[in-house]
């Protein structure tokens, strides 16, 4: 897996490398998996509700997901930095970095929040709501918006977290939250055992009282942990102060990586919006799909957080060669996983969609049908998606973030939307246009990735 002139000494067994790999790789992958279900959740059980009610969510989800992309990139810059730190065996400078993390995600958080309660209904007109939606979604993103800290700050531990190899505690954490979650959607967007029937209103409520419980886990792991490589301790006894370096190291990493999640998630707000003005029934179709994919994507996900720790880890130890091996074994591992995920949404797409839309229900049937039909889209991203997200996990794990910024502004930021309105409004070629040019995306993508991690130039990154 290595050639001659980049080994630095004695590699691992493959098998070995593997198994190190599944270790981190399966609590993240299902941690990651259950995150993607809390909206998704959501989605399925105000469906119910009927087709207006999958695209009031749908609509609050980007701008939700632009509004958290400055947190999701410092955690990258977290995750990245402490796993540099275990590698170079400075656990208190890997606790401070989450200390600091910590502090500056609460200030972050407290502008985000109050900006997105006082203009939410203006930013979804903006995302595209229609009369039909705007009272809801706006309503669910404010409500959302309420929780942004447990979030947050949930987030950004279980970043540190995964940096030193424990993805046990973020896995624990975040699966109990979907089990909250989907116990108040049960009682608060049916009005089931004596409680108000909220609707997709109750949806949120449920998302929120999710958000704390895993918060909650998080924080009396990280009270509670052993004092040892494998786990992150911190304590209010400790020093809370921003240090300069350190502070300065988060930004070096994760400042890039704010460019890559802004470009990334306006671009999809974009396409959103296009979207969203071709109707409400097919927005609700398009929904349906982003869940699917949202899904999907989280397999991915979880892998690239166990490579973005090993590969940071081996770097810290001055073993490039390693990080060659732990970066190809995740990729394989990526192909392999998205071909069986491929062949499952194709097979599978009819009772797939059948679980987010009601088939009996008349009002529902161009939303159903072109669903169904997107289905086989959504199986076509599976494998140059999967490896993107891998090998773009490799590169942050060796702070080489700018990099990766980059690709994401031409690809996401600039030639998705364009290649979308030429789909949609010159070629009228609708939803399935939009996703073509999506798909066109991914695949440029892979190949500028995939020319990076072949080289030598991440090697030698400092964080």
């Amino acid at each position: 897996m290595v050639k001659p002139e980049y080994l630095c000494g004695e590699l691992i067994e493959t098998r070995a490398a593997y198994r190190n790999l599944l270790r981190i790789a399966i609590p993240s992958i299902i941690e990651m998996v259950f995150v993607s279900l809390i909206g998704s959740v959501d989605v399925i059980m105000v469906g119910r509700l009927g087709y207006e009610s999958i695209a009031a969510v749908g609509l609050a989800t980007q701008p939700h997901m632009l509004m958290l992309s400055m947190f999701l990139a410092l955690n990258i810059g977290v995750t990245a930095i402490v796993a540099r730190r275990k590698g170079q065996d400075l656990p208190r400078e890997a606790s401070r970095t989450l200390r600091n993390a910590l502090i500056l995600v609460m200030g972050f958080t407290a502008v985000v929040m109050t900006l997105a309660i006082i203009f939410s209904r203006n930013i979804l007109l903006f995302a595209g709501a229609q009369s039909d939606t705007v009272d809801m979604s706006a309503d669910y993103f404010r409500i959302i918006a309420y929780f942004l800290p447990a979030s947050t700050l949930n987030m950004c531990i279980n970043a540190a977290q995964r940096g030193v190899g424990n993805t046990r505690i973020s896995m624990i954490s975040n699966v109990d939250a979907n089990i909250v979650n989907v116990f108040f959607n049960y009682l608060l967007i049916y009005g089931n055992w004596g409680f108000p029937r909220l609707g997709v209103a109750g949806a949120a409520w449920a998302s929120g009282i999710g958000y704390c419980v895993g918060l909650g886990i998080s924080v009396f792991a990280l009270i509670r942990s052993r004092r040892d490589s494998n786990f992150l301790r911190v304590s209010f006894k400790d020093d809370w102060r921003l240090h300069k370096e350190t502070v300065k190291s988060i930004f070096k990493v994760g400042g890039n990586s704010v460019l890559e999640q802004i470009a990334q998630r306006l671009g999809i707000f974009v396409c959103t919006v296009i979207i969203a003005n071709l109707g409400t029934a097919i927005f609700a179709a398009h929904q349906v799909g982003m869940q699917l994919i949202g899904i999907s994507f989280n397999f991915a996900t979880g892998l690239s957080a166990a490579s973005i720790s090993l590969v940071g880890q081996m770097l810290g130890k001055n073993r490039p060669d390693l990080a060659i091996v732990y970066g190809k074994c995740s990729q394989r591992l990526a192909l392999l996983i998205s071909l069986c995920l491929a062949a499952s949404i194709a097979v599978l797409r009819v009772p797939l969609v059948s679980i987010y839309l009601n088939r009996s229900d008349p009002a529902n049937a161009i939303s159903f049908d072109l669903a169904v039909n997107l289905m086989l889209m959504v199986a076509l991203f599976q494998p140059p998606q999967t490896s993107s997200v891998v090998l773009s996990g490799c590169l942050r794990g060796a702070g080489d973030n700018l990099y990766v910024a980059l690709v994401m502004c031409i690809c996401v930021a600039v030639i998705r939307p364009l290649l979308s309105i030429t789909a949609v409004y010159v070629f009228g070629f609708g939803l399935m246009g939009a996703w073509g040019a999506s798909f066109s995306d991914i695949c440029i993508r892979l190949s500028l990735v995939y020319y990076r991690f072949a080289g030598s130039k991440w090697h030698n990154k400092t964080v």
